[in-house]
């Protein structure tokens, strides 16, 4: 039986783990050893825990199914051998391999900032479900937050802790908010809308020091001396690739670590790796639909060859992976594709008093790419477009201007969408694949996800699951996908339905 150790049981090692052993005859017995001593959960909904949307217990994944995946959660790998292909965890086990899966993900980037060390109380990433744990205990007892660091994460977590009660002033460097994804006037209109939901920001301002009292954050002291006063400092300032087990063994490392287009290591075929931790040559996004394909892909070709040479399948269509949807109450901004270069067309309608903002970016008679704030119709309009490669209208400027026309139509339903249709975007799940499903019994969301993964990514699908298991699973189904039982079938739903909300810390 050949062994795989796979080091990392995040969303991307324990996928791979799973994918690996499913269908394999077998002939593999994996051992997944995480750091981290909590079940795999979804870390990309842990600013939905801290808005109270989501339990602690909601963004758990399931465990590999398969006997043969040995998970040792807890345990932290000190060093690898590769002349004797084994790994040595802080409880001096070693564990032997014949493929070894690097699957380390990343950690919080903390900045270069005066105050920080020693670290004070008050002052937390959001990068693990224990920092997610501790900012919301530190809210019961905050007054006011600042959030250094407006990208996706950053802008969530300020509306999420505004939904919590406290004043919250978001800090960003660049001259635009989420800059990687939104350019100055889009970036001005998601800025209008947050102060629409009552959070502050300094855009275009550098953090020079965080200011402390008695070992507590007081503070956030800009480079133009302006203090903002703060009982909580939450950093969303990006994320480091976790490489140091691959440097200290001598595998090739640059931001991340180096592999090929196999995901294999050039140093040592024996080694892969996948996800944060990885930099392939086409790049690595930061989004897990990345990090869950590569974990397809390379199951496949191992279960295929069974000794590791061999190319990697062909890549499913990428287009979905790099759909951005911010998953914060009051917002709807959604990107996806390019932002264009000067062989594309760009085409854009901007209202910011409307707090509208609508661009498109077309390359002969594609989309490939578009920005949408304020109105989730039109971004329906445009991923759909986007998503199926649909043809262009010989106007592309139609792009912009009919679905805004129609947006006081009925939006249509999951439920009438055709069976080839992407509902869950982050796994590649098609309507097909979910009424096959609920066809076989499978009467719950809940149980949907189980067979297919359909919403166990960013949660947006949620509501078009819940619609296809009321439409075609048992009579009486529940689906449990919110707090009070209700369960909207629109494939423009901009957000997922939220659970329970969080009471305490735990």
């Amino acid at each position: 039986m050949t062994r795989v150790v796979v080091v990392g049981n995040g969303m991307v090692g324990s996928r791979f783990a799973d994918e690996l052993t499913d269908g394999d005859g077998g002939r593999f017995a994996v051992t997944v050893l995480g750091a981290e001593s909590a079940q795999p959960y979804n870390r990309v909904l842990l600013s939905q825990v801290v808005a109270g949307r989501y339990e602690l217990a909601g963004i758990t994944l399931s465990r590999p199914r398969s006997e043969r995946v040995a998970v040792h959660a807890g345990a932290v790998v000190t060093a690898v051998d590769r002349d004797d292909r084994s790994v040595r965890t802080a409880d001096g086990a070693r564990h032997r391999y014949d493929f070894l899966v690097l699957a380390t993900g990343a950690a919080a980037r903390v900045p270069d900032l005066a105050g920080l060390s020693p670290w004070p109380g008050g002052v937390h990433a959001l990068r693990t479900v224990d920092d997610a744990r501790e900012i919301v205990a530190a809210t019961l007892n905050a007054r006011r937050a600042v959030v250094l660091g407006a990208g996706v994460l950053g802008v969530e977590t300020a509306v999420a802790l505004s939904r919590r009660g406290l004043a919250v002033t978001v800090v960003h460097p660049s001259a635009a908010l989420m800059d990687r994804q939104l350019d100055q006037p889009a970036g001005g209109v998601l800025a209008r809308a947050l102060t629409g939901l009552g959070v502050g920001h300094r855009v275009g301002a550098r953090a020079s020091r965080v200011e402390t009292v008695d070992g507590r954050v007081r503070g956030l002291r800009l480079d133009d001396g302006e203090l903002l006063p703060a009982d909580l400092l939450v950093l969303c300032t990006g994320t480091v690739p976790e490489t140091g087990l691959a440097r200290a063994c001598g595998l090739p490392v640059r931001r991340g670590v180096v592999v090929d287009e196999q995901l294999q290591s050039p140093a040592d075929r024996r080694v892969m790796a996948l996800g944060d931790c990885a930099e392939p040559p086409e790049g690595a996004t930061g989004l897990v639909a990345q990090g869950w394909e590569q974990a397809a892909r390379l199951a496949a070709r191992l279960r295929a060859t069974g000794t590791g040479p061999g190319a990697l399948p062909r890549r499913r269509d990428r287009t979905a992976d790099d759909v951005v949807r911010v998953k914060a109450d009051g917002l709807d901004v959604v990107t996806m594709g390019t932002r264009g270069d000067d062989s594309a067309r760009v085409l854009q309608l901007s209202d910011p008093d409307r707090g509208r903002h609508v661009q498109v970016v077309v390359e002969g008679d594609r989309l490939v790419g578009a920005t949408c704030l304020g109105d989730p119709e039109v971004a329906a309009e445009l991923l759909a477009c986007y998503t199926r490669g649909a043809p262009v209208p010989a106007d592309p400027a139609r792009l912009l201007l009919s679905p805004l026309a129609a947006t006081s139509s009925a939006a249509v339903p999951v439920t009438a969408l055709p069976d080839d249709t992407v509902v869950c975007r982050c796994n590649g799940v098609t309507k097909h694949t979910i009424a096959e499903a609920c066809r076989s019994g499978a009467g719950t969301a809940e149980e949907v996800a189980a067979r297919t993964r359909a919403s166990t990514g960013c949660g947006g699908c949620r509501a078009d699951v819940c619609a296809l298991v009321e439409a075609l699973g048992p009579a009486g189904a529940s689906t449990s996908p919110s707090a009070d039982g209700s369960c909207e079938d629109l494939v423009t739903q901009a957000s997922p339905p939220a659970p329970a909300a969080v009471t305490s810390a735990g």
